[in-house]
């Protein structure tokens, strides 16, 4: 019998995925995006960068950022009924027009 995975990318086949245009690797300019502090933000998983990453629980939410944290963010994001800090970095990120 089969045994499902309880690992931190479960459930995330469509999230993950990416558009046959867009498969490979990202932009590099991504990764030089800067942010000020109290800037709102959406987080967008790119699958093709691994660090950084936030939890796929966050995916498609926008958050407040309140600081940094090395080469990455932190963000505040409601998450149900509680304010939650995610650490993301700026290839997960995009500016909220």
């Amino acid at each position: 019998m089969v045994r499902s995975s309880h690992g931190a990318r479960k459930h995330s086949r469509q999230i993950l995925s990416k558009k046959p245009r867009n498969r490979g690797l990202s932009p590099i300019t991504h990764e030089f995006q800067v942010f000020e502090i109290g800037e709102k933000a959406h987080i967008y998983l790119d699958s093709s960068v691994h660090h950084g990453m936030p939890s796929i629980r966050f995916h498609g939410k926008t958050g407040t950022v309140i600081g940094t944290q090395g080469h990455a963010f932190v963000l505040a994001v409601k998450d149900g009924n509680k304010i939650k800090s995610v650490l993301a970095t700026p290839e997960h990120m995009k500016k909220v027009n």
